[in-house]
């Protein structure tokens, strides 16, 4: 891929990112919200954070897209928090904890 068209490709999905936000915050910010709407963005982050981090823990590309026990442990130790304290905050600060022990051990 070209300089060119990477470029090309950014600045379309910064506009495209823009014109979403801009959607939700400048036309309907303003707006009261149906509580079905309100009740299903809580869930958003709950539902980013494992599309941000499957790949990162099934195919990491640190381990050279192999499978890595540490990474799939720090992981369900993450789950296990984030669903008995149900905050994201603690989940991710476990999640890391024990990344770094479990790597330090093995």
């Amino acid at each position: 891929m070209s300089e060119t068209a990477v470029w090309v490709v950014i600045v379309l999905l910064g506009a495209g990112t823009f014109a979403l936000r801009f959607l939700f915050l400048g036309l309907v910010g303003n707006r009261a919200m149906p509580p079905w709407v309100l009740r299903h963005l809580r869930y958003t982050g709950v539902a980013v954070l494992p599309g941000l981090v499957a790949p990162l823990v099934v195919w990491p590309a640190a381990a050279g897209g192999v499978f890595d026990p540490v990474r799939l442990a720090a992981a369900a130790v993450a789950l296990g928090i984030g669903a008995w304290r149900r905050d994201v905050i603690q989940a991710v600060v476990a999640g890391a904890l024990a990344m770094l022990v479990l790597d330090w051990l093995i």
